[in-house]
């Protein structure tokens, strides 16, 4: 990762670490779960490259960022918040910022969007598209995918704390980064109580594709062997808190230029009633007006960025270029 430097900054009350690189128009890149800085490696070198300072934190809870011990400390705002202090802190000189967002990250960046569309020039959403609020169903997000996907649902077992981390840690770090970074079925990730995750037995071995080498899983297993992946889910404990604190935002459009990309192979492209509001009408382009397109790349799954490293640079420099 040659010429990419590291600090960490005090910023929302934890300190932060960020990597970035380049000089220009600053590119704020925001990772998912199980994810660091690090998941946009290629990224950061590609745009640095091509006119643009790149800058990758790690999100509170993960790697060499502070990780708060309560769960209430994950909730949208302080994710916000979080984003917010470190571009008052390394580009104050800049009123607006691009931004791309993965998995979560792409959740935050929506929020970022709502909150402070001021803060945002465009948005590259991967993964995640935004989602209308609505609170009139009155059912919480948790009971929601308990409903439609059962008990054994990943976000579902994620909400006792500790189970999940118990379970994580005696099949060991490694290889549940082996596991989550190459499952490509689009099905609903489950984790059933006393049988082994991730649909195969654990004594085959993973096999990792092209882009994602041995020496990548190490980086990461070194810092949630660190870390563990309490921060991680805390993310998910806070869906719920999440839904009654977005209340205020009921009805609310997102106002800032978008691109959405996703693959056909990822799971969250499947989730039920999802499609349909991506491409329909009265769906996403209602609720983000100034979505200027909806790339779907065949063959892909969910950690796109990384299994299609140069198709993604390129999708994000050419719809950055428009507004520069």
């Amino acid at each position: 990762m040659e010429g990419i430097e590291h600090r960490t900054l005090k910023v929302n009350g934890i300190n932060m670490h960020v990597a970035e690189k380049g000089n220009g128009p600053v590119i704020l890149f925001i990772h998912g779960f199980p994810e660091l800085w690090y998941c946009w490696r290629h990224q950061i070198l590609a745009l640095s490259s091509l006119g643009y300072r790149a800058i990758a934190p790690d999100l509170r809870g993960y790697g060499d960022t502070d990780a708060p011990e309560s769960v209430s400390s994950y909730t949208c705002f302080n994710l916000v918040g979080d984003l917010i202090g470190l571009l008052d802190a390394v580009a104050a000189d800049q009123e607006k910022v691009f931004v791309v967002g993965h998995d979560w990250g792409a959740s935050i960046g929506w929020y970022l969007c709502l909150f402070r569309p001021d803060k945002v020039k465009a948005y590259v959403s991967l993964s995640v598209p935004f989602r209308r609020i609505n609170p009139a169903t009155r059912v919480k997000p948790v009971d929601s995918l308990r409903a439609i996907f059962g008990e054994d649902y990943y976000m579902c077992r994620f909400q006792e704390q500790g189970e999940i981390e118990a379970e994580f840690a005696q099949i060991g770090i490694e290889e549940i980064m082996k596991e989550f970074l190459t499952y490509k079925l689009p099905d609903a990730l489950r984790f059933p109580k006393g049988t082994k995750p991730f649909g195969h037995p654990r004594e085959s071995p993973v096999l990792l594709p092209p882009w994602l080498s041995e020496k990548d899983i190490q980086y990461y297993a070194s810092k949630f062997e660190k870390t563990g992946f309490t921060g991680a889910v805390n993310y998910y404990r806070n869906l719920n808190r999440n839904y009654e604190l977005l209340v205020p935002w009921t009805g609310s459009q997102i106002k800032v230029p978008v691109k959405f990309v996703t693959g056909d192979q990822d799971l969250v492209y499947h989730m039920p009633g999802l499609k349909e509001y991506i491409h329909s009408e009265g769906g996403l382009k209602k609720d983000v007006p100034l979505l200027e397109e909806v790339v779907v790349m065949e063959g892909v799954a969910h950690f796109i960025n990384q299994e299609k490293a140069e198709e993604i640079n390129t999708h994000i420099f050419n719809f950055f270029q428009k507004f520069i």
